[in-house]
C-alpha cells in the first residue's frame, strides 16, 4: 500500500483525516490492492459517509504533479460528472487515473490523441466518424461469423480437456471480433493480441513487462494500423477501414487517427470484454444456480448482469476545468476526479441487493459501459453480442465446466482483470 500524503497535500474543503472503516494510507488506485480484490467494503463505507472523498497520495505517485484525487462513489455522482465534459475534462490529464510514477508528462500528453482522452468538439468529430463501424447493421453483419468462431473456440478448449479459461476461451472472441471488424488478416491476429497484453500489463511484475515494453507495443500497433489505413486509402475495399479512412464527403480519419483508434479498440474492446467473460464464468461457477438457470433459459438480461458484476474498468478520471461543487464538496480547478464504476454498480440506492449475482436483474442501469455522456461505450452492442455468443457456446458444448483453481488477478491500478482461471472442460 502507498503511504498517505502530507497534511498540506489535502485541499481546502476536503475533510481532514480518514473516515472510519478506511485504513490510513488507503489508496483506491493502488495496483497491489486490485491484485487481490476490488475494495467493495471500502466503497460502501464511502458511499455512506463521504461519497465524494479526497484520497491523498504521495506527490507524483500516479504520474501527475499533484497530491491526490477525489473518489466519486455514488451512481448519481458518477453519472453527473460523466455527462458534463465542459466541467470535467478527459483531455487535461487523460482518462487514465494512475500511470507509473516515472512516466514523463510528454508521454501522458501523447495519449491525448486517443478518442478516450478527447473532449468535445474534437471528440464529437472523431466519434461521428468511427461510429459508422458500430451501427446495428454493422454489428448484425458480424453475428454469424462470430457465432461460428465462438463455437470453434469452445470446441478447441473442450478437446484439450482442461486448461486456462482466460487464454483458451475468454480472450479469443473479443480479439477475433476486433480483427473481423477492421479486417486484420488472420495471420496477424496473434500480434494484435500480444501488443494488447503488453500495453496494459506493465503494472504486473509477474508478467515481466516494463512500461517501456508497453510503450513499444503501443507504437508497433499504431504503426501497423497506420499502414493498414494507408493501404485502404490507396485501394479502398468494402470494409470498415475504408469507410473510416477513405470515405468521400463524409469526413474521414487520418492515418494517425486511425492508428490511435485501433489502439483504443485493442484495450477498450479486447481487454475489457475478455475480463467481463472471465469474471462472468467465475461468477457462474461460484453461483451454480445461476449457471443452471442460464443453461436452461438463456435470459437476455444475462450479459448486462455479467458486465455489472465484473465492471472490467474499475475507474477512469476527469479533471475539473473550473471550481465547482459535487456531493457537497468543493472541487478546485485542476483537481483530478476519479469515477469509480465498481462502486456505482454496487450502489444500493440504484440496485436492489447489489451483492447478489442475478442474471435476471431488470432493470439494470449499470455503468459498466460508462456513465453516459460523450464517452459512453461505442462498442456496447458488440460486447454484449460477444458475451452472449460465448456463453451460449460454453453452455451448449461444455455445460459441466468446473473450476480447478482460484482466479489469479492482474495487478493494475484501474482494470479489474483476471489473468488465469483454471478449469476442467469435461
Amino acid at each position: 500500500m502507498t503511504c498517505p500524503a502530507s497534511p498540506e497535500g489535502i485541499p481546502k474543503g476536503a475533510p481532514a483525516g480518514t473516515p472510519d472503516g478506511i485504513p490510513d494510507g488507503f489508496d483506491f488506485t493502488d495496483p497491489d490492492l486490485y491484485q487481490h480484490r476490488v475494495p467493495l467494503p471500502e466503497f460502501a463505507r464511502l458511499r455512506q459517509v463521504a461519497p465524494v472523498w479526497w484520497n491523498p497520495q504521495p506527490h507524483g505517485v500516479a504520474g501527475f504533479d499533484d497530491d491526490g484525487y477525489w473518489v466519486v462513489t455514488r451512481h448519481a455522482d458518477v453519472k453527473e460528472v460523466s455527462t458534463r465534459p465542459e466541467l470535467f475534462s478527459s483531455h487535461v490529464n487523460t482518462a487514465i487515473i494512475r500511470f507509473n510514477e516515472h512516466i514523463r508528462r510528454d508521454q501522458i500528453d501523447a495519449q491525448k490523441l486517443i478518442m478516450l482522452n478527447m473532449d468535445p468538439p474534437e471528440h464529437t468529430r472523431v466519434r461521428q466518424i468511427v461510429q459508422r463501424g458500430f451501427t446495428p447493421r454493422a454489428i448484425r453483419a458480424l453475428e454469424d461469423a462470430l457465432r461460428d468462431r465462438a463455437t470453434r473456440i469452445v470446441a478447441g478448449a473442450k478437446a484439450a480437456g482442461s486448461g486456462d479459461f482466460v487464454t483458451d476461451i475468454a480472450c479469443e472472441l473479443p480479439l477475433q471480433a476486433i480483427a473481423e471488424l477492421i479486417g486484420v488478416p488472420q495471420h496477424d491476429r496473434a500480434r494484435i493480441f500480444d501488443w494488447s497484453n503488453k500495453m496494459v500489463a506493465y503494472d504486473d511484475p509477474e508478467l515481466a513487462i516494463t512500461e517501456e515494453v508497453g510503450t513499444e507495443a503501443a507504437m508497433e500497433l499504431i504503426s501497423y494500423s497506420m499502414n493498414l489505413a494507408a493501404d485502404r486509402k490507396a485501394c479502398p475495399a468494402k470494409d470498415i477501414v475504408s469507410r473510416l479512412v477513405a470515405a468521400e464527403d463524409e469526413g474521414n480519419l487520418g492515418a494517425d487517427e486511425f492508428g490511435f483508434f485501433v489502439l483504443l479498440l485493442a484495450v477498450a474492446g479486447n481487454e475489457t470484454t475478455r475480463n467481463a467473460i472471465s469474471h462472468g464464468m467465475h461468477a457462474f461457477l461460484t453461483h451454480p444456480e445461476q449457471w443452471d438457470l442460464f443453461k436452461r433459459e438463456r435470459p437476455a438480461t444475462a450479459a448486462d448482469e455479467i458486465v455489472r458484476w465484473a465492471t472490467p474498468v474499475v475507474s477512469f478520471q476527469r479533471t475539473a476545468t473550473r471550481d465547482t461543487e459535487l456531493g457537497g464538496r468543493r472541487i478546485t480547478r485542476g483537481q483530478r476526479v476519479g469515477l469509480f464504476y465498481s462502486s456505482a454498480n454496487h450502489d444500493p440506492e440504484v440496485f436492489e441487493r447489489p451483492e447478489v449475482f442475478d442474471i435476471t436483474r431488470d432493470p439494470n442501469p449499470h455503468l459498466g459501459f460508462g456513465g453516459g455522456g460523450p464517452h459512453f461505450c461505442l462498442g456496447r452492442s458488440l460486447a454484449e453480442l460477444e458475451i452472449r455468443l460465448i456463453f451460449n457456446a460454453v453452455a451448449d458444448a461444455i455445460p459441466d465446466i468446473r473450476l480447478t483453481g482460484a482466479p489469479r488477478r492482474l495487478r493494475s491500478a484501474w482494470l479489474n482483470g483476471i489473468k488465469e482461471l483454471r478449469v476442467s472442460y469435461a
